[in-house]
This record gives C-alpha cells, structure tokens and sequence, in this order.
C-alpha cells in the first residue's frame, strides 16, 4: 500500500510515521514543508494543481493529512487547518489516483460539553476559538468533498514529545524547575479542567486502522475517560519523585499554567464517546495515562 503522509515532522507525524514504517506492506512518501520531508510543499500556499501533478505521479492509495497549526491568529490558523485541507479536496478530485483520505480533526470541534457527558459525533459542534472553528470547517470540506474519507477527531493527545505549551508539558516543565531549584512546593493554577487524555502512540494505531478500513466520516479518538488535571499532576509527582506539595492558586495572573484555563476552547469539561473507533475500526486505546506521563517526564528529567 503507497502512503502520502502529510505533516509527518509534527507531533502527531512523526508517531504516525514510525506506526506506518514498521507495517512491511506500506511505502511511505512524506510531503512538508521542512527539509527532511521527502517531497517540499507547502499545502498552505501551494496550488491544487501542483498537488495534483504530484498525486498523479506518485499514485498514493492513501493519503494521510497530519498537517496544520495549532497557534496564531484567526488568520494564521484558516490558512494553515482550512485553506491546506481545500487544497489537498481539490488535489484529489482532480487526480485519478482515487486515494483514500484520512485527515486528522481535533475534539477542539466540538467546543464545551457539559460536565459528565460523553460527546459522541453526532453532537452539534459549537468551537469555542478560532482553532475550532478552522478545525471544523477543515472537517466540513473532508466530509463534503464526495470523497473517500474518514476524519478521526483527537481528543487530548500526551505522551513522548508532548508540546511544551500543552497543559501536561507545562506540569511537567514547572515540576522539572521546582526539583531543579529544590523547592518543595509548586504552584499552579487551573487544575480543575477535565480532559481525555490519549496517548499519541495510540493515536498512530487508530491513523493506521483508518487507513485500512472502509468507514467514513467522523470518529472520536479517546480514552472515554475524563482525567481532571489535578489528578494528572498528582500523577507526574509520583512518576518524578517530586515530595512537594501541589498547591491550586486562585489568582489567574500567578502560576502555571497561564492565566486563562481553556485555550483550547473547550471549557471545564471534555470527555469522548469512543464507541465508533471501537465497532467501526477495531481500535481502542491500550496505554494509561501513567505510562504516558512517565515518558513525558523522562524528557523533561534530561533538561535538569
């Protein structure tokens, strides 16, 4: 089976690659935009008709799209989730490969839940920032476009590289300071939002059993567990051997992390339905979130 990987020097890529390059039966192609890619494109600015050439020339059977940014302005980040994802629809309808479409959505879609609910994909997406909504709109030309695909919705990816901006890469970094510094207290803020943590290794599986299967349409990537980010810090304290206390701060202006507690937009509370991931593809989550924590800590200990 020949592969396209779009973004495969990203964080989720780079999982997705590795997952891809130990199946014998794939040939992976890259395509990105830094020097290590295999082919050079840019799909923020590129044209169809570019991509197009290269399809047809390449002749994938999948196409993998794990490309896109998660900063930056309004702007930045249409261009980059949306504008990119209009070009790869078009690239496609115009090539004759009939390539297979997987395309890596965000459980940033879907917005605030309401406590104790599991958001299954027939929820009414409703984003709470513009990376949603460049997100979702990215979704909505996937699953208008006639074509063969599936977009898998992410919830809350951890694990190896986790970004440092990330709210568990922040724990994590501030534990890794307080140890350096021998403080024996740590001061945070925010630590009563919910997320479902996956880890990204198990993300990488469910791209590969998407690329693989015949289902359409959108499918929640998740544990089906909501962690509160307290307990994920009491966690990493007992991986990391930190004896401190943890102490919670009301003032938004003081601590880590920042100020404000859902850039995401996702509010308080976010929790999946991995139902279809488990009927439609066959995939469900194998690694907790301990053993994701523990790898996460093992990069931060090597700065200290």
């Amino acid at each position: 089976m020949r592969v396209l990987l779009l973004g495969a020097n990203g964080y989720l890529g780079r999982f997705v690659a590795d997952r891809l390059l130990a199946d014998p039966a794939v040939q992976l192609t890259a395509l990105g935009r830094g020097d290590d890619a295999d082919v050079r494109f840019d799909l923020a600015t590129g044209s169809p008709g570019a991509l197009t050439r290269f399809l047809n020339a390449v002749h994938p059977g999948v196409v993998i799209n794990c490309a896109g940014a998660t900063r930056g302005g309004a702007r930045e980040l249409a261009r980059h989730n949306t504008v990119a994802v209009a070009t790869v629809c078009e690239s496609l309808r115009r090539s004759g490969c009939g390539a297979r479409l997987v395309q890596l959505g965000c459980s940033s879609e879907y917005g605030p839940s309401q406590s104790g609910s599991s958001t299954a994909e027939d929820a009414v997406p409703r984003p709470g920032g513009p990376y949603g909504v460049s997100k979702l709109a990215a979704t909505e030309l996937v699953l208008g476009s006639g074509l063969d695909a599936i977009v898998l919705r992410v919830f809350s990816p951890v694990g190896p590289g986790t970004p440092a901006g990330s709210p568990l890469g922040r724990l994590a970094e501030a534990m890794r300071r307080a140890m350096q510094n021998g403080d024996n207290e740590l001061k945070l803020t925010g630590l009563g939002v919910q997320r479902d943590f996956v880890d990204v290794r198990d993300v990488a599986r469910a791209v590969h059993a998407a690329s693989l299967s015949a289902a359409q349409g959108a499918v929640n990537i998740g544990t089906g567990r909501a962690v509160r980010l307290r307990d994920a810090a009491t966690l990493l304290a007992r991986v990391a051997g930190f004896g401190g206390a943890l102490h919670e701060l009301d003032d938004p202006h003081l601590g880590t992390p920042p100020a404000y507690p859902y850039p995401d937009g996702c509010g308080a509370w976010q929790q999946a339905d991995v139902r279809t991931a488990r009927d439609r593809l066959g995939w469900r989550p194998r690694i907790g979130l301990e053993e994701s924590l523990a790898d996460i800590w093992m990069e931060a200990a090597c700065r200290i």
